[in-house]
């Protein structure tokens, strides 16, 4: 793409100026757009970390708009948040619609869980799915609103409670499509989603249903994203995590007990063949329940990851022997096949008997994959959540998958975020992900703000380790005097619950300013009503360190209390530092170390919005000082002045 059109679209007097009335003219954005160009035109990859201010989201769908529109290729662009996918669709692309010469269609794609499914509605019309007089209500609602809507998006639904108990039996999910042969295939709200991205030249997705998409590509039942020539990841730094999960497996007593539930009430009119698959669903429901109880005592017996012996021995006699957990397994492995056979006479003829046929065979196969651990290259762990029991297998790298399923196959991708580099490289993000570095460059864009006159770091002096009984209490300490400098207006970013628990209890009673604490309401409450509440503190830990947006004098200071190094003894941590420990790396330099400078950069990007914010970062880990590491994340902050002198901390915010 020519320079000069970039000018033309960014310049001053452009055509965003034109259409803008606030536009700031911005050099990272334009240097930005540039290489983002470059790359769709020299079919490469490219890796951008740009800051907050640099006005990213214009920068990659401008250069994105004329590749689709000129190249004739389609463009995904996919974001690691739903807020960030409305953003775009929202505001962004219908701004750039009006400014643009070049005209575009835009679609919007979310996870099929999102939305309504027109047959499961008609079908709850007739069957027992709901729980009081209040749901039944709610359901009347959710029946009248599926005839009008155009979309079927469960977000249109704003005056219904989120948590809707029946949603999850009356959604779209793939597992229980029946595709095709759905009398509702024409209407249907996902075959209507379809439609319109086969249409559009960018298609917006978030990373969940991209990596789900990925996972599934070339199954019939699966696909939903149309074929696309190049792919812009904003929030690009979640990627790994995300992968992870739709790579892996996993298998859950939900899972199995609605399976059972749905072969339960399959519609067919054999009263025999009824009868025996109720039977077969019934007796699931029982060894389900039997090879969970027996699953967890052998987990906490220290037998998980499982020993090559859990589910059978050798005896004295020399013959193998089932244990009890292997008799509870293959027990419930036989009644499952049994529902295979009993489904497979009505597949052809009834297409919900096809839909759980697959679900069958998919529920064996994970189950089997996941107890069994036969694959090396996954990490197994067993998680519980009130009454829910949950297997899980992820790859513990994921770098050979995104190689082999995206980056080897895709014209362009194009990776960005406020925080993809450590210590000024790329290095870390590019290998953790598996990009090519013959086919990759990166670019750090040029930040909007002036941090050396805006922001002032905070390191006190004298503070113990964070692993030392008393940090947690001078590090309160330290927070009082810092809130009383800056007369509340912060966010105190923990590592932990049990951090920032204990630290609200702590200052909370000695400061006259409003505390707010993370779990006592939504996310959103909570940041509402720190935006309204003057020199409110807000007590946060991870969900708190990206995508909050506060500017102005509200928010003048961000207080971290450890550097957030991810939890060792967290099973995917774990397996990933072994991984590269076995492979002859050293995992805390080569992982741990970058991964925490990425977090880090993270918790800081919500201080300064905008070119007129002013405020303090405090930092309560004396590491960063004491250790050899520290100097690689001071290094990767932005410049700034640092003191250790409370007295700094009035003087920027007055200045």
């Amino acid at each position: 793409m020519q320079q000069n059109y970039l000018e033309t679209v960014f310049g001053d007097g452009g055509l965003i100026a034109r259409f803008h009335d606030k536009y700031e003219y911005r050099s990272g954005q334009i240097a930005m757009a540039e290489r983002v160009a470059k790359a769709f035109e020299d079919k490469k990859h490219l890796i951008v970390e740009a800051g907050t201010g640099t006005g990213k989201t214009l920068a990659y769908l401008v250069p994105a708009v004329a590749a689709a529109v000129g190249g004739k290729k389609r463009i995904v662009v996919s974001t690691g948040t739903k807020n960030l996918q409305e953003q775009l669709m929202e505001k962004d692309i219908p701004f750039l619609q009006k400014a643009l010469p070049r005209k575009f269609s835009a679609s919007y794609m979310k996870g099929r869980s999102n939305y309504a499914c027109l047959y499961r509605i008609h079908k709850a019309d007739h069957q027992p799915i709901l729980d009081g007089l209040d749901q039944m209500d709610h359901f009347r609602r959710v029946s009248e609103w599926s005839r009008e809507t155009k979309t079927g998006d469960r977000r249109a639904l704003e005056d219904l409670p989120e948590d809707l108990s029946f949603w999850s039996r009356i959604n779209a999910k793939g597992e229980t499509c029946i595709g095709q042969k759905c009398p509702d295939f024409e209407p249907c709200f996902i075959t209507r989603m379809r439609a319109n991205a086969e249409n559009a030249d960018i298609i917006v997705v978030n990373h969940h249903l991209f990596f789900a998409d990925l996972n599934v590509r070339g199954n019939k039942f699966g696909r939903v994203i149309p074929d696309y020539s190049a792919v812009i990841f904003d929030e690009a730094h979640l990627i790994e995590d995300i992968a992870a999960d739709y790579f892996g497996f996993q298998i859950s007593n939900f899972q199995i007990d609605e399976l059972a539930r749905d072969a339960a009430t399959l519609p067919i009119s054999d009263a025999i063949a009824t009868r025996d698959i109720d039977k077969t669903a019934s007796k699931i429901v029982g060894l389900s329940d039997q090879f969970w109880i027996r699953f967890t005592q052998a987990r906490f017996e220290g037998r998980f990851p499982l020993e090559p012996d859990a589910f059978a021995f050798r005896s004295t006699a020399g013959d193998t022997q089932a244990t009890p957990l292997g008799e509870a397994y293959y027990a419930l492995d036989a009644t499952l096949k049994g529902l295979e056979t009993h489904l497979a006479v009505f597949a052809e003829t009834v297409p919900e008997a096809e839909s759980l046929l697959r679900r069958t065979r998919q529920t064996r196969f994970d189950l089997d994959f996941v107890v069994t651990q036969a694959e090396k290259n996954y990490v197994y762990w067993l998680e519980k959540r009130g009454k829910g029991i949950f297997l899980r297998a992820s790859p513990v790298d994921v770098s050979e998958l995104l190689r082999e399923k995206l980056f080897d196959k895709v014209e362009s991708c194009v990776l960005t975020s406020a925080t993809l580099s450590s210590n000024g490289k790329f290095d870390f993000i590019r290998d953790r992900l598996g990009l090519d570095t013959s086919k990759t460059s990166g670019f750090e864009a040029p930040s909007a703000f002036d941090y050396e006159s805006q922001a002032l770091l905070y390191l006190p002096r004298a503070m113990p380790d964070p692993r030392s009984p008393e940090f947690t209490q001078l590090a309160a300490g330290e927070i009082v005097k810092i809130l009383q400098a800056t007369r509340g207006r912060a966010f105190v970013l923990c590592t932990s619950y049990q951090s920032m628990t204990a630290l609200y209890e702590l200052v909370s009673s000695r400061i006259s300013y409003t505390c707010l604490v993370q779990g006592s309401m939504s996310k959103a409450g909570l940041l509402d009503r720190f935006r309204e509440t003057p020199n409110a503190v807000l007590f946060a830990t991870a969900s708190f360190w990206q995508g909050v947006d506060v500017q102005g004098d509200q928010l003048s200071c961000v207080i971290i209390d450890k550097l957030p190094f991810a939890v060792p003894s967290d099973p995917v941590v774990a397996a990933r530092s072994r991984f590269i420990d076995d492979n002859g790396g050293n995992s805390f330099f080569d992982f741990s170390v970058p991964q925490a400078i990425i977090s880090l950069k993270q918790g800081i990007g919500r201080l300064i919005r905008s070119t007129t914010d002013k405020g303090v970062i405090a930092i309560l880990d004396p590491r960063l000082r004491t250790k050899r590491y520290g100097k690689d994340f001071l290094q990767s902050l932005p410049r700034m002045r640092i003191t250790s002198e409370i007295a700094d901390i009035d003087t920027i915010l007055k200045g």
